[in-house]
């Protein structure tokens, strides 16, 4: 897949970045290059002094960088094959105090991906989106969902350079940095009295970094543009999840949190007509017509999907996939929370 290609992560030394890199250090060794954008210099060093060890690091460039800054992306993206974009500012309180801020980078800073990609014509471009796109209730949601749609609609702005441009949605990332998990061991650790818990009835999906990163991968090999990819994933209750990492800490309701859902959705219920069933992932097909007739029924690496029913929505309370405090213990047991950002 990346034999001989040149890759850009955007956030790459965000959770996702830093496994995703290692991910490709280990298991597809022969790509030509694999540049790290990020803006925090700091954390550019801190990687680049763990990764320096190394096989392959003589093919890695860090490159100081933000996604808003259109003249310096158009820069980092020549002769880059592949992009993965990454970045974002994500944390829901931040984004309902911050709005512009947050616009600036998830919506402003996606136009500037996609720009940069036709641009310089890259091959294939991944966005990486969340669960809080769909029916969003808060501003960060509703910014990935405006990104969502810019790289969807940009598939008919490509012309004869032709980028294609997919989407991959998840849901909540168990290891990686301010996830839920890792601060119940930090509380955990600290000896403190209780859980914080915003709502009891409150569910998730879930997913480690290393199942994010192989469906991304995976990802370009099934990509035709314009779709959006959600893996079949499970969810929790979230009271469930903290008592099964620390059961003897007490649990204490504080109240949901700015721009918070109590279920989380990955594919509303107006979407289904849209949505396309294969064996382990959902697609959701374009509302736009593309210039070029496109049967996302078989996805680029032939695998086949089916029409979903017409009751189907996939949320984090209404998922088969609903994991039981046994299935938690399991599920979390070998998972590493010790990633660094």
């Amino acid at each position: 897949m990346f034999d001989n290609k040149t890759i850009l992560i955007t956030g790459g030394t965000g959770s996702f970045g830093q496994s995703f890199i290692s991910y490709v250090l280990k298991n597809h060794s022969k790509f030509k290059k694999l540049i790290i954008f990020s803006r925090d210099e700091l954390k550019q060093y801190h990687l680049q002094n763990k990764l320096s060890k190394e096989k392959h690091f003589e093919k890695i460039r860090f490159f100081i960088g933000d996604v808003r800054d259109l003249e310096r992306l158009k820069i980092a993206t020549q002769d880059v094959d592949l992009i993965i974009h990454a970045a974002a500012l994500k944390q829901v309180p931040f984004a309902e105090y911050n709005p512009i801020e947050c616009i600036k980078t998830n919506v402003v800073g996606a136009e500037n991906i996609i720009t940069s990609a036709i641009y310089n014509k890259v091959a294939k471009v991944i966005a990486l989106s969340t669960d809080k796109a769909a029916s969003p209730n808060n501003l960060y949601g509703a910014s990935k969902l405006a990104s969502d749609k810019l790289f969807v609609a940009s598939n008919n702005l490509s012309g004869s350079k032709n980028t294609i441009f997919s989407v991959v949605r998840y849901g909540n990332v168990l290891n990686s940095r301010g996830s839920l998990v890792p601060r119940i061991i930090q509380i955990k650790k600290d000896k403190k009295s209780f859980i914080p818990i915003t709502n009891k009835e409150m569910t998730r999906f879930i997913i480690t970094l290393d199942e994010g990163v192989k469906f991304v991968i995976n990802t370009f090999k099934r990509m035709r543009g314009g779709e959006i990819f959600i893996p079949k994933i499970p969810s929790v209750n979230i009271c469930d999840l903290a008592l099964t990492i620390a059961p003897n800490i007490k649990q204490k309701v504080i109240g949901i949190r700015p721009g918070e859902k109590i279920h989380e959705v990955m594919i509303p219920i107006d979407d289904n007509h849209l949505t396309y069933e294969f064996k382990k992932y959902y697609v959701i097909k374009p509302t736009i017509i593309f210039s070029k007739k496109i049967n996302y029924k078989i996805a680029k690496n032939g695998e086949k999907g089916k029409n979903v029913d017409k009751k189907f929505q996939y949320t984090s309370l209404i998922n088969k996939n609903f994991y039981n405090k046994k299935q938690i213990s399991t599920f979390i047991k070998n998972i590493n929370f010790d990633e660094e950002d």
